[in-house]
C-alpha cells in the first residue's frame, strides 16, 4: 500500500474521509472549524428509505451543545427521561442526572444525517455523494484514494466512516475480532389492524415472552414492532411485511393486523471490535471500528463521540502543533470505551434469551435496580456521561467529561462552539498566554466549580485541574503543543 513518488497526484486534501453518515459527517465539521480542508465521499448517492428513530443519549447532546448544534437537532425530536435503557428492563431514570441534558432524544436517523451533513457544509466541507472509495495506498507524505470510477485523489489522511462492512477497514488489514451473529430480530415501524386494548391484552397475556418480542405505540395506530426473526439472515435485505406477520403469529399467536410499514430492517447480535484504529495516515471511526447489537440505543451516540475526540487530535497533526503522541491517543482512549460498549452489549442480549437461566438473571437484575446505586451506573453506562479516560493519578474530575455549569457569559458549553481549549480560572492568576491561538481564557470567580481551575479540551474532557502555574504549563504542553512565542 506504499506507492512511489513519480505516481503521486498533489495534495488535494487535507484530509478524505468515506462515509458521510453521523459519524464522518461530524468529524468533516469538527476538522472544519480547525480549517482543514476535508472532502467527504459517500458511496450512496440517496438518503436511505426507511426512516429509522435513533435516540441521542445525554453525552452526544451534550456534545451538541458544545457545538451550538442542540437546539436545531432537538426542534425534530422528542424528548423522554432516560430510563429504561438497560437491556429494556423498565425502571425510571435515575434522579439528578450530573447534566442540564438528562433525557433522550428520539429522533429520525435521516433527520441527524441531514442535520450533520448541512452543518459540515455550512463550515466549508465537501461531500460528494455517489463515490465509492475502492482502494488507497499510502506514504510518509499522505493518501492516493481510488474512487470507482477511477479517479485518483490525494490527502495527508483517510478515515474509514463507511460502517460495520467498511471496505477502508478491509483494505488496511486490520483485525475485526468478535463473534458472528447468532440470532436475528426484525425491527419496524407499522399500523396495526387491532384497537390499543387488544394489544395490551395480548402484551399481557405474553408478559413472560422472550424478551425481543414488543410492540410499543410510537403514534396514532402506529407502533414500533420487534420480533425474533426466523433465521439469521442477510442484512442487506430489508425484512417483508410477511417476515413480520409470520413472526408475531409464531411468537404471540396473531399477527396484529399489522399493515403499512414505515420502515422494516433487521439486526444481528454480531460484536466486534477493530483492533487498531489508526494505521499510519489511516484511521477508523464509528461502525467500521465496531459493531454490536442495538440494544442500548449506543451505536450511533458511539461513533458521534469517536469524532468529537478525533477531530481536534488531526486538526492539530494537520495544523502542526500537536505533540507527537496525540493523535495516538485517540485509540488509546476510544478504544477501551467501545469495548466496554460492546461487554454491555453482550450482557443485554444475554437478558434478553428466552433460557431459564437468563430469565433468572434479568428478574434478578430487576429487583437490583431498585436500588438507585445500580440503576444509576448502568444508566449513566449507557449514556456515556460515566466515561473517564485515563489521564493518570489527580483529581476526581481528572479525565471525565465537565458537565456545563453556569459562569458569568450564561453557560460553559456556549464558549465551546469553535472547538478549541478552554481555561476555566477561578483564581484570577492563571494564564495560557503561550497557546492562545489554541486555548481560551475564561477568568471567572464565581463559575459553579468547587475547585480552582480548570483545563477543558476541545472535547470537553477535563485536561487539568488546580491553581498551580507550572503544572498547569506542563498539561497545555501535553495536550496543546509548544507554546508561540
Amino acid at each position: 500500500m506504499v506507492s512511489s513518488k513519480a505516481d503521486r497526484a498533489p495534495l488535494s486534501f487535507d484530509v478524505i474521509i468515506a462515509g458521510c453518515g453521523p459519524t464522518g459527517a461530524m468529524l468533516a465539521a469538527e476538522l472544519r472549524l480547525h480549517d482543514v480542508r476535508v472532502l467527504v465521499l459517500e458511496k450512496d448517492t440517496e438518503p436511505g428509505s426507511f426512516v429509522r428513530i435513533v435516540g441521542l443519549h445525554i453525552r452526544s447532546l451534550e456534545l451538541l451543545a458544545m457545538r451550538g448544534l442542540l437546539e436545531r437537532v432537538a426542534a425534530h425530536g422528542r424528548k423522554r427521561p432516560a430510563g429504561g435503557l438497560f437491556a429494556g428492563i423498565h425502571k425510571p431514570a435515575p434522579a439528578g442526572l450530573d447534566s442540564a441534558y438528562g433525557y433522550l432524544l428520539g429522533i429520525p436517523q435521516p433527520v441527524v444525517n441531514r442535520l450533520l451533513e448541512e452543518h459540515a457544509v455550512a463550515l466549508g466541507a465537501q461531500v460528494r455523494h455517489g463515490c465509492a472509495v475502492t482502494g488507497f495506498e499510502q506514504d510518509d507524505e499522505g493518501v492516493t484514494v481510488e474512487l470507482a470510477d477511477g479517479e485518483r485523489l490525494r490527502s495527508r489522511y483517510l478515515v474509514g466512516c463507511d460502517g460495520g462492512r467498511s471496505t477502508v477497514r478491509k483494505l488496511l488489514g486490520v483485525g475485526f475480532p468478535g463473534e458472528p451473529a447468532r440470532a436475528d430480530t426484525l425491527m419496524g415501524e407499522m399500523e396495526v389492524g387491532v384497537p390499543p386494548e387488544e394489544v395490551a391484552a395480548a402484551l399481557r397475556r405474553l408478559g413472560d415472552t422472550p424478551q425481543r418480542f414488543w410492540l410499543r405505540p410510537f403514534g396514532e395506530k402506529v407502533y414500533s414492532v420487534v420480533v425474533p426473526a426466523a433465521e439469521v439472515g442477510d442484512r442487506a435485505v430489508p425484512p417483508t411485511l410477511d417476515d413480520f406477520r409470520r413472526q408475531l403469529r409464531a411468537v404471540a399467536g396473531t399477527d396484529f393486523g399489522v399493515h403499512s410499514p414505515r420502515w422494516m430492517s433487521r439486526f444481528g447480535d454480531a460484536t466486534r471490535l477493530a483492533e487498531h484504529y489508526r494505521v499510519g495516515r489511516v484511521l477508523l471511526a464509528g461502525d467500521a471500528a465496531h459493531i454490536h447489537p442495538p440494544t442500548g440505543g449506543q451505536g450511533l451516540n458511539l461513533g458521534v463521540q469517536d469524532a468529537f475526540n478525533l477531530g481536534w487530535k488531526l486538526a492539530g497533526q494537520i495544523r502542526g502543533w500537536a505533540p507527537g503522541t496525540l493523535l495516538d491517543t485517540y485509540h488509546a482512549e476510544r478504544h477501551p470505551v467501545a469495548a466496554d460498549v460492546l461487554d454491555n452489549t453482550r450482557a443485554q442480549m444475554e437478558l434478553y434469551s428466552a433460557e431459564p437461566g437468563a430469565r433468572a438473571v434479568r428478574r434478578l437484575l430487576t429487583e437490583l435496580m431498585d436500588f438507585d446505586v445500580v440503576n444509576r451506573h448502568l444508566t449513566e453506562k449507557i449514556t456515556a456521561i460515566s466515561v473517564r479516560y485515563d489521564f493518570g493519578e489527580g483529581h476526581d474530575l481528572l479525565g471525565r467529561r465537565l458537565p456545563d455549569v453556569e459562569v458569568k457569559q450564561g453557560r460553559l458549553y456556549d464558549l465551546l462552539h469553535w472547538g478549541r481549549g478552554l481555561l476555566l480560572d477561578r483564581t484570577g492568576r492563571l494564564s495560557a498566554e503561550g497557546w492562545a491561538d489554541r486555548v481560551d481564557l475564561l477568568a471567572d470567580p464565581t463559575a459553579a466549580l468547587d475547585v480552582p481551575g480548570v483545563l477543558l479540551r476541545p472535547d470537553g474532557y477535563v485536561a487539568w485541574v488546580g491553581d498551580d502555574q507550572r503544572e498547569l504549563d506542563g498539561r497545555l504542553r501535553q495536550w496543546f503543543g509548544e507554546p508561540t512565542s
